[in-house]
């Protein structure tokens, strides 16, 4: 399995990366029986903590624990440098991008993206035409999924814009290691993470709407059973500010309140972690009881900031990613750093005529799915759900993309059998402000079944904690 995949851990020749040599001398002298001790100190107390997510439509119950693996991933210093870098310069392109579409539309016009793509695509929002966001900014958070694959070449599988989650698990997942582990932190100078609430904080304070000085800021969930619910009350208790639902705000002369037992008080900045269609019965979905109705009319009067912004949807839908390079040169005028995964849309006749002859071969995916769901992977599919999905394409074509299936880098990770390679991919948080910033590192998800692709938490993935070293 070494040989066909690349090794985070090992290099071709089963040498130690320099890297991990400090990790793997330490883990080379660690009792087994230790191991799974602390393994089973780390599940007791995440059931402990409450660190767990809803999955939908499961009968067996709506909780279920993420797991967490207890040997790292790590991450020099000079490769985490050209990721930062890379992120930034996407970030930037991405946020340039959703100002562009929703004033002057210049890249659509000098056809560099094709205009259908965009105005026709579910998630472009045209209540956001001609509306101008503080500081230009869509996407105040962004989780941008990144994977290594083939011989050890980075890629950026998808970019988060409108709600990414897992942040909460970076953090927990620190947390937990340097309380299983002390000795480890002070063998290895490893970066920070647990400043991420307040830079959080300070990113969204910094875009409130023009002349609050102090702004109120708070968390907008839709409920308990949301399923990041921990995620939404944990970051509003680490920033210290309000965790709120839909009816404990009111708008009033385009200006949102809060209900509070003093009497109501003005909210200037509301991160939001519900969908566009469910913000405002007034402007979207009229059936919506987690919004806030007139919440659109005060956030285009200027008097709200919402993060992330209305409408941002539409950069990270999987039919616009292809065009994201574009984006790049087109608004920065650079070249990009990270590269995309290859993409044969559908919708083009000649790509759909490749991917339907080799179908057996290749990922396939809906263009707003998420989760991992809604998708092919051929190579661990029966021939008849190739068939159902062939059928599916046929149908709508303009619904799917389609990709290689890639050899996804791998990490040793602590299974049922001892210590194994297991496929892992990974999510920085970009915050976008009056600057941009990030902590180093992201959320390591890791496929926990043997010769699984399939990273999710939906899916039967886990967490590592990621390290990314100081020197």
């Amino acid at each position: 399995m070494t040989a066909e995949f690349y090794d985070e851990m090992y290099d071709a020749s089963g040498a130690l990366r320099p890297h991990y040599r400090l990790f793997a001398e330490w883990l080379a002298a660690m009792p087994p029986e230790r191991l799974a001790r602390k393994q089973a100190e780390a599940d007791i107390a995440f059931h402990r903590v409450g660190i767990t997510f809803a999955v939908y439509g499961e009968k067996s119950g709506t909780e279920r624990l993420i797991p967490f693996d207890i040997i790292p991933r790590i991450i020099p210093a000079a490769e985490w440098a050209m990721l930062e870098a890379g992120l930034r310069q996407r970030v930037r392109a991405l946020n340039a991008f959703l100002h562009d579409i929703y004033h002057d539309q210049e890249i659509l016009g000098a056809g560099r993206i094709p205009a259908e793509q965009v105005l026709n695509n579910a998630q472009f929002r045209r209540e956001m035409i001609g509306v101008d966001v503080p500081a230009g900014i869509y996407a105040h958070i962004a989780g941008v999924d990144m994977v290594r694959a083939g011989a050890g070449e980075s890629y950026v599988l998808e970019d988060n814009l409108r709600v990414p989650s897992g942040v909460s698990y970076l953090l927990e997942d620190r947390k937990m290691m340097m309380r299983l582990f002390p000795e480890l932190f002070s063998r290895h100078q490893v970066a920070p993470v647990q400043h991420y609430p307040d830079m959080l904080l300070e990113n969204l304070r910094t875009v409130a709407p023009v002349g609050v000085a102090d702004p109120t800021v708070v968390v907008l969930t839709p409920g308990a059973y949301n399923s990041a619910y921990f995620e939404h009350s944990f970051l509003a208790q680490q920033m210290g500010i309000e965790l709120v639902e839909g009816r404990d705000l009111f708008v009033k002369d385009e200006t949102v309140y809060m209900r509070t037992t003093q009497g109501p008080q003005r909210v200037d900045v509301i991160y939001r972690r519900l969908d566009d269609d469910f913000l405002d019965p007034l402007a979207f979905n009229k059936e919506s009881m987690l919004g806030v109705p007139g919440l659109l009319a005060a956030y285009r009067a200027g008097q709200v900031t919402l993060a992330n912004a209305i409408g941002g949807g539409v950069a990270d839908d999987k039919s616009i990613y292809p065009y994201v390079p574009e984006m790049i040169r087109f608004y920065l005028g650079e070249e990009p750093t990270l590269h995309n995964v290859p993409t044969w849309m559908l919708r083009k006749p000649e790509d759909r005529k490749y991917v339907l002859a080799h179908l057996p071969e290749l990922v396939v995916k809906e263009v707003h799915g998420a989760g991992g769901y809604g998708m092919l992977v051929g190579p661990a599919s029966t021939r008849a759900e190739i068939e159902d999905f062939r059928a599916r394409i046929v149908a709508a074509p303009e619904k799917y993309i389609a990709q290689p299936t890639l050899a996804l880098s791998t990490c040793p990770t602590f299974v049922d059998s001892g210590v194994a390679p297991r496929h892992l991919d990974l999510r920085p948080f970009v915050l976008s402000g009056k600057s941009i910033s990030m902590v180093p590192g992201g959320l390591t998800r890791v496929a926990l079944r043997a010769g699984s692709l399939v990273v999710n938490s939906s899916q039967g993935g886990g967490t590592k904690d990621t390290w990314v070293l100081e020197n």
